[in-house]
């Protein structure tokens, strides 16, 4: 089973780990786009105003820039311990174990701007590049990523549950057979709404199970059991589809 989950926006500083290495990433066949991408940003990042204009931000997170300008050289943090925010608390990576640890090497990857996708554990600097983006003399992240990073996607053996956000779902088309869950709300009237305040704190919650889970579902239905016996409310709408019940 692979987890495919979205990046964030937000990055945590710093890190341990050696200077970005390609050849310590997983899925090397998209080391040639990784690599163009990052020496695009580099360069880009010597001209700070075009880099703010290419990036979508403003001068108070001029920061953002200088991070891209030390990609080669800046330390590495694994991927789950790099991005931050909603999704990534709710995953809470700080509470997994040893063994939750291996499991979610295995089961957990990021899609990437920058590198496409990557396992839960590869090393990887901060870095500022959003799936709207457009890289000067590249065009845009999306047409540079989509015919590189579909065919590894669709590559991928077992079953794949998708839980990306709409962005990066354009980045490559997976497979069929993919499972893609909707967080819903549900008033007394049985009327369901698709959750946009609680939705990445949900999907968090989700990859944590399925990353730690004793099973490893290789089915649908498989799927499910383990989501309700960690106690979430999850519906099957249909063959590749579920539903993911809020309880707030």
């Amino acid at each position: 089973m692979l987890v495919l989950l979205p990046p964030s926006e937000t990055k945590a500083d710093g890190g341990k780990g050696a200077p970005l290495d390609l050849e310590t990433l997983s899925f090397p066949e998209l080391n040639p786009v990784r690599a163009k991408l990052a020496d695009a940003l580099v360069e880009l990042a010597q001209d700070v105003p075009a880099s703010l204009a290419a990036l979508g931000i403003s001068e108070r997170q001029s920061h953002e820039v200088a991070r891209n300008g030390s990609l080669w050289t800046s330390p590495t943090l694994p991927a789950l311990r790099r991005y931050t925010g909603v999704l990534y608390d709710a995953l809470d990576i700080g509470s997994f174990t040893r063994a939750g640890l291996e499991k979610a090497h295995r089961r957990l990857a990021v899609t990437s701007s920058l590198f496409g996708v990557v396992s839960a554990t590869d090393p990887i600097p901060a870095y500022r590049l959003s799936g709207g983006n457009s890289v000067p003399a590249l065009g845009t992240v999306r047409s540079l990523w989509k015919p590189a990073l579909e065919p590894v996607l669709q590559d991928i053996e077992g079953l794949i549950v998708d839980l990306r956000s709409g962005t990066y779902s354009a980045f490559a088309k997976l497979r069929p057979g993919a499972v893609t869950v909707r967080v819903v709300t549900e008033d007394a009237a049985g009327n369901r709404t698709t959750v946009s305040h609680f939705n990445k704190a949900y999907k968090g919650r989700l990859a944590a199970v399925l990353a730690t889970s004793r099973t490893e579902p290789s089915t649908v239905d498989e799927l499910v059991k383990v989501i309700t016996k960690a106690g979430l409310t999850v519906e099957r709408t249909g063959e590749h589809a579920l539903e993911l019940l809020t309880d707030d």
